[in-house]
């Protein structure tokens, strides 16, 4: 690394993460990510897209598919290369040009992800997922959205792949990652005080009103649910939970740099 500038290393490191999904057969997780799409599917109601309590729910279990696969494409990516990672780093390594290498690969699994999501969820519900979005057309709305989910489960995974110090340790913190933003997002349970503030530090929350932002759920069959402003259909409400997802993708890339800067104090 000695001798190329941040630029350079970053594309050196691309065609490293690239060259690696090759010999690795990385195009298992497009399958891995169409499974449990179809396992989403398969437990939906059929009164999904069309009335608000079903839409709720079956929004929020999309929602659960995009963060665990977005976690799963990095929650070991970085951790099980500490050893190399340290030695490149005495070599001149840039730890902004690795991460960013990462997220430009990250961000094209991700994409590609998104897209085998979005098509077997709008072939499923066809006949029931409304053609028109706020500004777009919804299957494309909701590609943007598992898209945008997608990509910042991974970016926290790959935060969380930066912090620990092996692949194991990942692994075992994992699920309480997952829980956090599950549990906490306030879809299932009613927060109040320190939980609610958690909830609003969560992919899962934002993610999952953008869903119902782009399929119109205040305006379905309510029952004995009522309308709420967290899914107001409004293009400016939309941008603005897109905009929350991005700024947690910026944030965990931006801790994972900062978090690999102090690779050198490993006492391994």
């Amino acid at each position: 690394m000695e001798g190329a500038n941040r630029l350079q290393q970053t594309g050196i490191y691309i065609r490293k993460c690239f060259r690696i999904f090759v010999n690795e057969k990385g195009w298992k997780t497009f399958i891995s990510a169409a499974i449990i799409t179809i396992l989403i599917c398969l437990v939906l109601s059929e009164d999904t897209f069309t009335a608000y309590k079903d839409t709720i729910n079956g929004s929020f279990a999309l929602v659960c598919a995009c963060i665990w696969i977005g976690i799963f494409n990095s929650i070991q990516s970085v951790c099980k290369e500490r050893d190399i990672l340290k030695r490149e780093h005495h070599s001149g390594l840039h730890m902004s040009s690795y991460v960013a290498a990462h997220m430009v690969y990250e961000l094209v699994l991700s994409l590609a992800e998104s897209l085998i999501v979005t098509v077997i969820i709008t072939v499923a519900n066809m006949n029931r997922l409304p053609s028109a979005g706020v500004f777009l057309p919804t299957a494309i709305e909701l590609l943007l959205t598992f898209f945008l989910t997608i990509y910042s489960a991974d970016a926290l995974g790959l935060m969380v792949s930066s912090i620990v110090k092996n692949p194991n340790t990942a692994m075992t913190v994992m699920p309480f990652v997952l829980i956090i933003q599950l549990v906490m997002s306030g879809v299932i349970f009613e927060l109040k005080d320190l939980t609610e503030l958690i909830s609003h530090l969560t992919i899962a929350k934002w993610a999952q009103r953008a869903i119902c932002t782009s399929v119109n759920v205040n305006g379905m069959f309510l029952s004995d649910y009522r309308v709420e402003d967290n899914y107001e259909f409004t293009v400016g409400h939309l941008t603005g939970l897109w905009f929350l997802l991005i700024v947690f993708t910026v944030l965990y890339a931006i801790v994972a740099t900062i978090a690999l800067e102090f690779v050198d104090k490993d006492k391994r």
